[in-house]
């Protein structure tokens, strides 16, 4: 049978499991049946920001609701294409359902999907890697490296910028997966000081990561021994610990990146704070910019010497549990949206 989840835009609670009935393919059409994909706050930020960073567009679905975009595995079942055979397995942006049809453009490491509602779309979504069987580490790659490559863009992006003169760099959410990775990047280069913010309920897991220079509690915020001046990346989402940062440092604030939004239901005013308006980090971007500085290839050097040492590490700070199944992965996203799993477990779904 084959289903997606949909997700009302307006309620991200509203969570309705319904049937697909795939549709015959086009000439250059593949339909892939997706077998596991990762589920992190970074898909809630994904629906959070659904319509204004276009999320909702990758997956069409009916009207008022949307297919949150998932990274994970899928394996080609029908195929309309003289270049790519059933049995064909590849990594990639998937909804969460059962199967996706592809309008597809063959390269040397896989394909493209040029369906022409994708076309307007930031091309690094549309992107699809081949991958030979299935292995354990793919559960690490799927939970870790979308994330990870947007932690390694703002790294590249605060090297360029000498850091703004900051002596430290302050991450908030230091118990996600992407303030985690940036902060492994960050130590690794020693350039600065690396703060995390966290939750009491989180802060022995964050500080026996090794990465973080120093822990500070959301509420120690204001007191806490913190050098400046510093650059503030905010994974949260939530205006009151962007406000507490920015009223901490005033113009000793160099520069203010947002990044995620885990605390989505908090409102996110910013006007009138001291210091630097906050810039919202958007990694194609930045992706586009490296692509073009940097000679062929290099792109690709850079990111493997930066992301191999941090996925081998992984599997110490970070297990694995599996759900399966419509009624699973349906409530795997309801506890997500509230708050999600424990900081040290990485949930892979499969259909």
């Amino acid at each position: 049978m084959a289903w997606d989840l949909l997700v009302a835009k307006d309620d991200l609670r509203r969570a309705e499991i319904r049937d697909a009935a795939p549709e015959p393919l086009a000439d250059g059409e593949v339909r892939l049946a997706i077998e596991s994909f990762a589920l992190t706050a970074n898909n809630i930020t994904y629906a959070v920001f659904g319509e204004m960073m276009r999320y909702w567009d990758f997956f069409p679905a009916p009207g008022g609701f949307g297919r949150v975009p998932v990274w994970g595995h899928a394996r080609v079942e029908v195929s309309a294409h003289p270049d790519i055979a059933v049995g064909q397995r590849f990594y990639g942006y998937w909804p969460m359902s059962t199967h996706l049809t592809v309008l597809a453009k063959a390269g040397k490491s896989g394909f493209t999907d040029v369906s022409p509602h994708r076309q307007h779309l930031a091309a690094v979504y549309n992107q699809y890697l081949a991958v030979g069987p299935e292995e354990a580490s793919e559960a690490y790659r799927a939970l870790l490296q979308p994330l990870f490559i947007t932690s390694f863009l703002i790294d590249d992006q605060l090297d360029e910028a000498g850091f703004h003169g900051a002596a430290s760099v302050i991450l908030s959410s230091a118990s996600s997966k992407t303030a985690i990775a940036l902060a492994a990047l960050l130590k690794a280069r020693g350039a600065v000081k690396v703060i995390g913010l966290t939750s009491p309920r989180s802060q022995a897991f964050v500080e026996g990561l090794g990465f973080y220079d120093q822990v500070v509690l959301y509420d120690d915020i204001a007191t806490a021994p913190i050098a400046g001046p510093a650059v503030f990346v905010d994974f949260a989402g939530d205006s009151r610990v962007l406000g507490a940062v920015h009223r901490r440092f005033g113009e000793d604030l160099k520069a203010s990146i947002l990044v995620g939004g885990t605390h989505w239901e908090v409102p996110r005013e910013q006007a009138g704070l001291p210091g630097p308006t906050p810039a919202f980090f958007f990694a194609p971007d930045r992706i586009a910019k490296r692509l073009k500085d940097w000679a062929g290839g290099e792109f690709d050097r850079r990111y493997g010497a930066a992301w191999t040492p941090f996925v081998t590490d992984a599997p110490r700070w970070l297990k694995v549990e599996e759900g399966r199944g419509p009624d699973a992965i349906r409530r795997a996203y309801l506890a997500q949206v509230e708050g999600g799993a424990p900081a040290d477990v990485g949930v892979v779904l499969r259909p």
